[in-house]
């Protein structure tokens, strides 16, 4: 059987990034709502939380676009 050729570099390098910013805005994500106080009915309850959130809602969907568009690109190729 055949190996698949190997991936683009920039297949490899939207996956790697993509992945690398999900992960942060999760890793905001938890840390919000454990370490910088949780979230209350009106948001966040400390400063540090609402930087937090703040950066896990910038990250979250601009990662998993990329993420989403190095998955396609290397599911199409040959």
């Amino acid at each position: 059987m055949p190996l698949a050729p190997p991936l683009a570099p920039d297949t490899r390098a939207l996956l790697r990034t993509g992945g690398v910013i999900t992960a942060f805005g999760l890793l905001c994500t938890v840390l919000t709502c454990t370490v910088f106080g949780g979230v209350g009915i009106h948001g966040p309850t400390t400063n540090a939380g609402w930087l937090a959130i703040l950066f896990a809602i910038a990250a979250l969907p601009f990662g998993l676009m990329l993420l989403g568009l190095g998955i396609a690109k290397a599911l199409r190729r040959p």
